[in-house]
C-alpha cells in the first residue's frame, strides 16, 4: 500500500524502517509528530511485518497526509532503507529505526546545522543510549565494541541525491550504516558531526537490531 500527496519538496524525509514493531511504532511516530520543525515528509518503510504494523500504520496516514507507508517482502534492513530514499522528496534523508525515538528540538538543531553550513553532505552523531553500549563488532562477530566506536545510522542525515549517487545503503542485515559512512567516505563526502544528544536509541529492545548478527 502506497499513499500519494501533494508534490511539494520537504526539507527532510524521514525514513522509518520497520519489522514487526506495532507496539513500540506508535512511541516512535509520536516523536516524530512532536518535532518543533515541521517541515518534514515520512515514510514508514515495512519490511514485511507480519503483526498489526499496516493497522498501526494505518492510523497515522489517515489523520497526517505528509505520513506514507511502503510494504515490501522482507529485504533487511539497508534495502529497507533504500525505499525510503527512492520513494522521498525531501532534500536531506534521514532516519528513525521503529523501536527508537526523537527528542523535539531534533530536526530543529540539525536543519541549523545544515543550513549554517550547506556544504555537510553528510551530519551524524548526537545520539543517547537507552541500554546496552555494547554490539557486536562487524568486524569480529566474537567480540562486542562501545557504541561510542560506531557510526549510528538513525542520526544520519544525508543529502538524498547524494545517498542515492552512492547506491543508497548494502544489501545486509547488519552493519548496513557503517557500511554506507564507509563508502561516503570514500567517495569525498564533507562528513559532519553534531554532540547534540537528540535521537533516543533504545537498545533494552529484546530483538534490537544491533543486538543480532547475521551473516
Amino acid at each position: 500500500m502506497t499513499t500519494i500527496y501533494d508534490k511539494r519538496v520537504p526539507f527532510f524525509t524521514v525514513i522509518i524502517p520497520t519489522f514487526n514493531r506495532a507496539s513500540l511504532l506508535p512511541r516512535a511516530l509520536n516523536s516524530l509528530l512532536k518535532q518543533t520543525e515541521k517541515d518534514w515528509e515520512a515514510i514508514i518503510c515495512d519490511d514485511g511485518s507480519t503483526d498489526d504494523t499496516i493497522e498501526i500504520a494505518k492510523s497515522f496516514i489517515e489523520k497526517y497526509p505528509n505520513i506514507r507507508y511502503i510494504f515490501h517482502q522482507n529485504r533487511g534492513t539497508g534495502l529497507t532503507r533504500n525505499s525510503g530514499l527512492l520513494a522521498g522528496c525531501g532534500i536531506y534523508a534521514t532516519f528513525l529505526d521503529s523501536d527508537d525515538e526523537y527528542l523535539p528540538t531534533h530536526l530543529a538543531i540539525r536543519k541549523e546545522i545544515l543550513l549554517d553550513y550547506p556544504e555537510v553532505d553528510l551530519l551524524n552523531g548526537g545520539v543517547k543510549i537507552i541500554g546496552d553500549n555494547y554490539v557486536i563488532d562487524k568486524n569480529d562477530p566474537t567480540r562486542t565494541i562501545s557504541l561510542s566506536e560506531c557510526v549510528i545510522g538513525g542520526t544520519f542525515f544525508v543529502k538524498r541525491d547524494l545517498a542515492l549517487g552512492l547506491g543508497g545503503f548494502g544489501a545486509m542485515r547488519y552493519a548496513d550504516d557503517a557500511d554506507f559512512f564507509e563508502r561516503a567516505q570514500q567517495a569525498g563526502f564533507t562528513i559532519g558531526e553534531t554532540d547534540a544528544q537528540t535521537y533516543i536509541y533504545h537498545r533494552d529492545t529484546p530483538d534490537s537490531l544491533c543486538s543480532t548478527y547475521t551473516i
